[in-house]
Protein backbone atom coordinates (compact mmCIF):
# COMPACT_ATOMS: atom_id res chain seq x y z
CA UNK A 1 0.00 0.00 0.00
CA UNK A 2 1.54 3.25 -1.03
CA UNK A 3 1.53 6.73 1.21
CA UNK A 4 1.55 9.74 0.09
CA UNK A 5 4.78 10.34 0.35
CA UNK A 6 7.19 10.25 -3.00
CA UNK A 7 8.29 6.59 -3.69
CA UNK A 8 11.70 8.13 -4.95
CA UNK A 9 12.58 9.86 -1.71
CA UNK A 10 15.31 8.31 -0.10
CA UNK A 11 14.82 9.74 3.51
CA UNK A 12 11.04 8.13 3.52
CA UNK A 13 12.58 4.97 2.44
CA UNK A 14 15.53 4.55 5.14
CA UNK A 15 12.97 5.60 7.74
CA UNK A 16 10.42 2.65 6.06
CA UNK A 17 13.42 0.31 6.77
CA UNK A 18 14.68 1.64 9.66
CA UNK A 19 11.78 0.94 11.92
CA UNK A 20 12.04 -2.38 11.09
CA UNK A 21 14.27 -5.10 13.16
CA UNK A 22 15.33 -8.62 12.78
CA UNK A 23 16.77 -11.36 10.59
CA UNK A 24 15.69 -10.82 7.07
CA UNK A 25 15.65 -14.22 6.45
CA UNK A 26 12.96 -14.45 9.93
CA UNK A 27 10.10 -15.52 7.58
CA UNK A 28 7.49 -14.14 10.56
CA UNK A 29 6.29 -10.78 11.21
CA UNK A 30 5.45 -8.98 14.25
CA UNK A 31 3.57 -5.80 13.40
CA UNK A 32 3.36 -3.28 16.62
CA UNK A 33 0.78 -0.57 16.35
CA UNK A 34 2.04 1.84 18.54
CA UNK A 35 1.79 5.57 20.46
CA UNK A 36 4.61 6.87 22.12
CA UNK A 37 2.97 8.84 24.12
CA UNK A 38 0.42 5.68 25.26
CA UNK A 39 0.81 4.75 29.09
CA UNK A 40 -0.10 1.19 27.95
CA UNK A 41 2.55 1.11 25.29
CA UNK A 42 5.17 2.22 27.26
CA UNK A 43 4.28 -0.62 30.19
CA UNK A 44 4.50 -3.14 27.17
CA UNK A 45 7.71 -1.69 25.98
CA UNK A 46 9.16 -1.66 30.08
CA UNK A 47 7.73 -4.70 31.15
CA UNK A 48 7.55 -7.29 27.75
CA UNK A 49 10.18 -5.86 24.53
CA UNK A 50 13.51 -7.08 25.61
CA UNK A 51 11.64 -10.56 26.06
CA UNK A 52 10.52 -10.34 22.43
CA UNK A 53 14.19 -8.67 21.74
CA UNK A 54 16.02 -11.39 23.10
CA UNK A 55 13.79 -14.65 22.60
CA UNK A 56 12.59 -13.94 18.95
CA UNK A 57 14.08 -11.53 17.15
CA UNK A 58 17.98 -11.33 18.28
CA UNK A 59 17.05 -15.31 18.01
CA UNK A 60 16.23 -14.96 14.21
CA UNK A 61 12.60 -16.28 15.01
CA UNK A 62 10.71 -13.12 14.11
CA UNK A 63 11.20 -9.65 13.35
CA UNK A 64 9.64 -6.84 14.14
CA UNK A 65 8.34 -3.78 12.54
CA UNK A 66 7.13 -0.39 14.02
CA UNK A 67 3.98 0.87 13.23
CA UNK A 68 2.77 4.49 13.80
CA UNK A 69 -0.45 4.86 15.83
CA UNK A 70 -0.51 8.36 17.00
CA UNK A 71 -4.05 8.69 18.98
CA UNK A 72 -5.68 12.22 18.77
CA UNK A 73 -5.50 12.71 22.77
CA UNK A 74 -2.35 12.23 22.84
CA UNK A 75 -0.58 15.91 22.33
CA UNK A 76 3.04 14.86 21.38
CA UNK A 77 1.84 11.18 19.61
CA UNK A 78 2.63 12.86 16.28
CA UNK A 79 5.75 14.88 17.19
CA UNK A 80 7.44 12.06 18.76
CA UNK A 81 6.16 9.32 15.77
CA UNK A 82 8.22 11.80 13.86
CA UNK A 83 11.17 12.50 15.50
CA UNK A 84 11.35 8.48 16.07
CA UNK A 85 10.79 8.06 11.94
CA UNK A 86 13.72 11.20 11.11
CA UNK A 87 16.15 9.04 13.49
CA UNK A 88 15.18 5.45 12.01
CA UNK A 89 15.77 7.88 8.13
CA UNK A 90 19.61 7.08 9.95
CA UNK A 91 19.23 3.53 11.25
CA UNK A 92 18.81 4.96 14.76
CA UNK A 93 15.05 4.47 15.14
CA UNK A 94 15.23 1.93 17.66
CA UNK A 95 17.43 3.27 19.60
CA UNK A 96 15.53 6.63 19.50
CA UNK A 97 12.23 4.30 20.40
CA UNK A 98 13.85 2.90 23.84
CA UNK A 99 14.99 6.81 25.06
CA UNK A 100 11.27 7.64 23.70
CA UNK A 101 9.47 5.32 26.26
CA UNK A 102 12.52 5.73 28.81
CA UNK A 103 11.62 9.72 29.16
CA UNK A 104 7.95 9.96 28.50
CA UNK A 105 7.50 10.99 31.84
CA UNK A 106 9.31 13.62 31.03
CA UNK A 107 7.76 14.96 27.45
CA UNK A 108 4.51 13.90 27.47
CA UNK A 109 2.96 16.30 29.22
CA UNK A 110 5.29 19.34 27.43
CA UNK A 111 3.39 21.56 25.47
CA UNK A 112 6.80 22.02 23.47
CA UNK A 113 9.11 19.21 23.84
CA UNK A 114 11.62 19.95 21.18
CA UNK A 115 14.20 20.93 23.48
CA UNK A 116 14.24 17.14 25.25
CA UNK A 117 14.08 15.75 21.95
CA UNK A 118 16.11 17.46 19.99
CA UNK A 119 18.70 16.29 23.24
CA UNK A 120 17.44 12.29 22.85
CA UNK A 121 18.43 12.45 19.20
CA UNK A 122 21.78 13.92 20.22
CA UNK A 123 22.19 11.07 22.32
CA UNK A 124 21.88 8.48 20.28
CA UNK A 125 23.76 9.42 17.75
CA UNK A 126 22.38 10.92 14.74
CA UNK A 127 23.91 13.52 12.95
CA UNK A 128 21.39 16.50 14.47
CA UNK A 129 21.44 19.20 11.50
CA UNK A 130 20.03 16.63 9.13
CA UNK A 131 17.52 14.78 12.00
CA UNK A 132 16.39 18.60 12.85
CA UNK A 133 15.76 19.23 9.05
CA UNK A 134 14.09 16.05 8.54
CA UNK A 135 11.42 17.02 11.37
CA UNK A 136 11.14 20.67 10.39
CA UNK A 137 10.17 19.53 6.93
CA UNK A 138 7.42 17.37 7.40
CA UNK A 139 7.84 14.99 4.80
CA UNK A 140 7.01 11.78 7.19
CA UNK A 141 3.57 12.90 8.14
CA UNK A 142 2.30 10.60 5.31
CA UNK A 143 4.00 7.70 6.04
CA UNK A 144 2.61 8.21 9.62
CA UNK A 145 -0.49 8.69 8.45
CA UNK A 146 -0.58 5.37 6.25
CA UNK A 147 0.68 3.71 9.21
CA UNK A 148 -2.15 4.49 10.70
CA UNK A 149 -4.60 4.09 8.10
CA UNK A 150 -3.08 0.52 7.22
CA UNK A 151 -3.22 -0.77 11.27
CA UNK A 152 -6.59 0.31 11.54
CA UNK A 153 -8.05 -1.52 7.96
CA UNK A 154 -5.98 -4.34 10.04
CA UNK A 155 -7.68 -4.15 12.76
CA UNK A 156 -6.41 -2.43 15.27
CA UNK A 157 -8.52 -0.14 17.48
CA UNK A 158 -6.26 1.16 20.76
CA UNK A 159 -2.43 0.62 21.16
CA UNK A 160 -0.18 -1.39 21.57
CA UNK A 161 -1.72 -3.85 18.92
CA UNK A 162 0.32 -6.66 17.33
CA UNK A 163 -0.40 -8.44 14.19
CA UNK A 164 0.96 -11.73 14.12
CA UNK A 165 0.38 -14.01 11.32
CA UNK A 166 -3.55 -13.81 11.21
CA UNK A 167 -4.16 -12.78 14.48
CA UNK A 168 -4.61 -9.22 15.85
CA UNK A 169 -4.11 -8.68 19.74
CA UNK A 170 -5.26 -6.36 21.22
CA UNK A 171 -3.64 -4.34 24.20
CA UNK A 172 -0.64 -4.71 26.54
CA UNK A 173 -0.36 -8.03 26.03
CA UNK A 174 2.41 -9.69 28.26
CA UNK A 175 4.63 -12.13 26.82
CA UNK A 176 3.11 -15.23 28.37
CA UNK A 177 0.20 -14.46 26.31
CA UNK A 178 2.35 -13.64 23.01
CA UNK A 179 4.72 -16.65 23.12
CA UNK A 180 2.18 -19.24 21.73
CA UNK A 181 0.58 -16.95 19.26
CA UNK A 182 4.23 -16.47 17.99
CA UNK A 183 5.02 -19.69 18.31
CA UNK A 184 2.37 -20.81 16.34
CA UNK A 185 2.93 -18.40 13.70
CA UNK A 186 6.71 -19.33 13.46
CA UNK A 187 5.72 -23.07 12.94
CA UNK A 188 3.14 -22.00 10.42
CA UNK A 189 5.49 -20.04 8.53
CA UNK A 190 7.85 -23.58 8.63
CA UNK A 191 11.22 -21.21 10.19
Amino acid sequence: MASAAPVNDAVVAAADRGRINGDDAAKTWVIMASDFQCPFCKQWHDESWRAMLDEYVRAGKVKVAYINFPLGQHQNALVTAEAAMCAGAQSKFWEYHDGLFATQGRWAPMPQPRPLLDSLAQSVGVELATWKQCVESGRLRPLIRADRDRAAAAGVQSTPSFIIGDRVLLGAQPMEALRPVLDAAIAKDGK
